[in-house]
């Protein structure tokens, strides 16, 4: 058995370690990382210390700390109440209004990330007061930001375009997002309504849909029945809570305007926010979910090493070795799906390209095919919990039923695995749509 196939089993026993017990899986995987890289594959210590995600910790820090702050302060309650008017009592205007507002801002260049955090707590939130779910909410959300993410001025986007280019098709660049958008919002609606429905059968033949008390996955407080009058619940506008909202607005402006990092543009938010209002500091940092944050960042360490090791290398030249074009296309839109589901979806696109633009240029095939298929693969499964837009959804549970959604994220993730890179193949490559 070679190095790299026990690395990736040490992989699956830290995930099962952390699923059936509870030991923190990013605990385990940490360890387990200086285990196969010092001991197994020889690497200093200072490598393996070189591969914790810092700007992955820093984005979870600084964006769970500020909407832990827009919590305690009570405006998430303000901007439900807000959302709720718009959506004049009509409870499936709820996830579209959310969907479209987290594309519109990706669309727009946010990194899907900053969508998530930005819109996340509002939509979850919003649901609890509609009976709507929090992982069909949060699902709905991800969707939203990969439906925006691949325009050209999204990072996701710039990175597929570029293998777009290379692959001689730079005039196909509205075609991906348009693809991307299309098969994402396709995505949301039935991961929505599957959600939904899973709920509904738990509680039994007897409960309506809004009926439903708030969330059985995840948290938010007990929805108002059908039988009562749906009425605006009235939040008080107080300095505080608008300041927070200019906050906001200023986390929009300084990544979306000035390019800075979402996770350090958060932190220089909280901390004016915190200057302002001392008092908030202490409920919110004890707030922000510490046990997820080592979670994420421990799994993205260990992946870190696999690759440092060459791990993932020798699956690229697996890959290379297959000879048939559309198969290769196939298995390459799997493994960016399994990788990306613990690391970067921009680092993952970026270090897949040398093995997608080969392919994408197979007279047999069709580059906007085969760079969309990847470019969907790659991204839908974010909503795993080890991914950074997943992390900021299980910063939204309750502490108490933070294991119960780190795991119907992690098993949504896997399905999404399982499925849509096939999906994806068979629609964009195999029959040629494009």
């Amino acid at each position: 058995m070679s190095l790299s196939v026990i690395a990736f089993l040490i992989l699956v026993v830290a995930f099962a370690w952390g699923s059936l017990t509870a030991v923190n899986a990013g605990l385990a995987a940490i360890v387990a990382a200086f285990g196969v890289g010092v001991l197994l594959a020889g690497l200093p210590a200072a490598d393996v210390i070189d591969q914790f995600p810092a700007g992955l910790f820093f984005i979870l820090v600084g964006a769970t700390l500020l909407f832990s702050i827009v919590r305690v302060t009570g405006t998430i309650d303000l901007l439900a109440a807000w959302a709720e008017r718009l959506a004049g009592g009509r409870r499936a205007l709820v996830p579209v209004l959310m969907f479209a507002l987290t594309a519109a801002l990706a669309t727009a260049g946010a990194f899907t990330p900053a969508a998530v955090a930005i819109v996340a707590p509002v939509a979850i939130a919003l649901g609890a007061r509609f009976g709507i779910s929090a992982l069909a909410m949060g699902l709905v959300i991800v969707q939203g930001a990969n439906a925006g993410a691949f325009s050209p001025v999204n990072p996701f986007g710039v990175v597929a375009n570029t293998m777009l280019d290379q692959a001689g098709a730079s005039g196909d660049t509205l075609q991906l997002y348009l693809y991307c958008f299309a098969f994402n919002a396709v995505l949301a609606a039935a991961a929505y309504a599957a959600v939904q429905w899973w709920v509904v059968r738990r509680r039994g033949p007897a409960a309506a849909p809004d009926e439903a008390p708030g969330v059985t996955t995840g948290g938010g407080a007990p929805a108002r029945t059908a039988t009562a009058e749906r009425t605006v619940t009235p939040v008080a506008v107080t300095p505080m809570r608008v300041l927070t909202l200019v906050g906001i607005g200023s986390l929009l402006v300084l990544t979306l305007g000035f390019g800075v990092d979402v996770g350090v543009a958060a932190l220089v938010v909280s901390l004016v926010l915190i200057a302002v209002r001392p008092g908030v500091q202490k409920p919110a940092l004890e707030a922000m979910p510490w046990s997820a944050i080592l979670l994420v960042t421990g799994i993205v360490t260990y992946v870190g090493v696999l690759e440092e090791m060459g791990a993932i290398a020798e699956l690229e030249q697996g890959i290379n070795d297959l000879g048939n074009s559309s198969v290769a296309a196939l298995v390459t839109s799997y493994i960016v799906g399994l990788v990306s589901a613990f690391a970067s979806t921009t680092g993952t696109l970026g270090a897949i390209s040398p093995v997608v633009v080969p392919l994408a240029t197979d007279p047999l095939l069709t580059p906007i095919g085969v760079v969309t298929a990847i470019a969907i693969s790659s991204s839908v499964v974010d909503v795993s919990p080890m991914s950074t837009s997943g992390a900021l959804l299980m910063a939204s549970a309750r502490p108490a039923e933070e294991r119960m959604f780190f795991r119907a994220l992690l098993l949504w993730a896997i399905l999404m695995i399982a499925v849509v890179p096939l999906v994806a193949w068979l629609v964009f490559v195999h029959l040629g749509v494009g």
